[in-house]
């Protein structure tokens, strides 16, 4: 037998990987093989239909399997790289892949560490070994079972044994699995959880229903996830902004320091003297020196459906950033069915995500209509949706207001989602009526953000990831 991720062919099971942004094997990632589901460390993926296959992407052959997780190896669960495992171990090893149970095949008992990391496993992905034993594999069911206490010592089991990023991808599998989501209603699951950007979506989802007794602790874990980001993605913003705003800005008689040599040239090759093979430069162009006045009007325009949770958290991070920027004039706007203007609270991400209402339908049209009314300088303004463009409303109007701005000066920019995960689901046929209007929609990472506003700022062709 061998297993490969992201979409290659799964030996002697004729079964395939998706590829491409679906759902995958490996830690973090989850995959489908034979049509049945599957699990293990945190990832989800199947073998032969049955439960439990934990694969890092890499050929399985029957031999060891070796699982990584948050940078570090581990063999069959206990951490460290192990080279050429003996029977045994190689035995240990495919019996914490497996699962257990007489389908299993290794007849290999777990004792200490490995039956509580495996224990930690089966009541998420499984029933218990015992059960599981007594009753084969595949009726095995998920064994967390309904109360806090039970799911607050499972929490702070998985946090022991795995590394973060599994702990992450556990949580949200048992949230999806099991139902959970009420649970985290409750403030002592709250303060057990690992917050990540997938949490915090899962949070405002459930914020309307969510006690007064819970709402400063979900605010607590959703401002330690917003900090986090704003540190690793505010100064990198700032500065490519800052530096293509001056760029920006041209001058006619720049100080040395400041000249744009590539602008300088090409406006003088017409001075191009051949004897001297050079070019008289008649006409010099600089860069414009920074000031506090407002160069630029961003308009974001978030999607708040249920599928745009992790968008929604980083375009809040971001509106901040730019908000913080004098010379910008941010504005953010959030819509559903309805249109929610929150650039009055701009100066706290947090309040921003708070506002916000995940969930139900989208009218992109209604959207577009408000943002359209708010703009006051055409050529000096970017408007950003992000958006799946699953369009609820009138899309010959959407089509025709993007068009409009467009026509008026205005740098549209169309982002399919803001996020780290794959490549998303979206209409195929909006996205293809965009790019005909000169507005390609594409899935941007954080971290290409900030390059995407400099071009669209500078008016520079968008740097569209390729996705061939």
């Amino acid at each position: 037998m061998t297993a490969t991720a992201g979409g290659a062919e799964r030996a002697e099971t004729g079964a395939h990987a998706p590829a491409d942004g679906e759902e995958r094997a490996g830690f973090g990632v989850r995959a489908v093989v034979d049509g049945a589901e599957q699990a293990g460390f945190g990832a989800q993926g199947v073998l032969d239909g049955e439960e439990r296959a934990v694969l890092d992407g890499e050929e399985r052959a029957g031999g060891p399997v070796d699982v990584t997780a948050g940078g570090e190896r581990f063999a069959g669960g206990g951490a460290g790289a192990v080279a050429a495992p003996d029977g045994d171990e190689r035995l240990r090893r495919w019996r914490l892949v497996l699962g257990g149970g007489a389908a299993d095949g290794t007849g290999h008992a777990l004792t200490g560490t490995d039956a509580a990391m495996d224990g930690a496993l089966s009541a998420l992905y499984g029933g218990s070994v015992g059960d599981a034993d007594r009753r084969g594999r595949r009726d095995r069911s998920a064994g967390l079972g309904g109360s806090a206490p039970s799911v607050a010592r499972w929490l702070g089991d998985i946090r022991a044994y795995f590394p973060s990023s599994v702990v992450q991808v556990m949580q949200r599998d048992a949230i999806d699995r099991l139902g959970l989501s009420a649970l985290l209603t409750e403030p002592e699951m709250l303060e057990a959880v690992e917050a990540d950007v997938h949490l915090v979506g899962t949070l405002l989802s459930l914020n309307k229903a969510m006690p007064e007794t819970t709402r400063e602790t979900a605010r607590a874990v959703v401002r330690k996830v917003v900090d986090d980001l704003e540190k690793r993605l505010a100064t990198r913003t700032r500065a490519t902004l800052t530096g293509a705003l001056d760029r920006s800005a041209r001058v006619s008689r720049p100080r040395h320091r400041d000249i744009d040599w590539d602008r300088t040239i090409r406006a003088n090759l017409k001075n191009y003297l051949p004897e001297y093979r050079t070019v008289v430069p008649e006409r010099l162009i600089g860069y414009g020196r920074a000031s506090q006045a407002v160069k630029k009007e961003v308009v974001l325009c978030i999607d708040q459906s249920g599928s745009m949770a992790a968008s929604v958290v980083y375009a809040s991070v971001f509106g901040a950033v730019l908000a913080s920027m004098r010379s910008i004039a941010t504005r953010l706007v959030v819509f559903d069915t309805a249109v929610a203007d929150l650039t009055d609270q701009l100066d706290d991400p947090v309040d921003v995500l708070f506002g916000t209402q995940l969930g139900g339908g989208t009218d992109i049209n209604r959207a577009l209509a408000y943002c359209q009314s708010q703009i006051t300088r055409p050529a000096d303004t970017v408007v950003v949706l992000i958006s799946d463009l699953y369009e609820g409303g009138i899309r010959d109007e959407m089509l025709k207001r993007v068009a409009a701005m467009k026509a008026a000066g205005v740098q549209f920019v169309a982002l399919l989602a803001l996020s780290d995960e794959g490549a998303p689901a979206y209409d195929r046929e909006h996205a293809a009526a965009l790019a005909a209007l000169g507005a390609p929609a594409f899935a941007c990472t954080p971290d290409l953000f900030p390059e995407v506003m400099a071009a669209a700022l500078e008016k520079r062709p968008l740097p569209v990831p390729d996705v061939a």
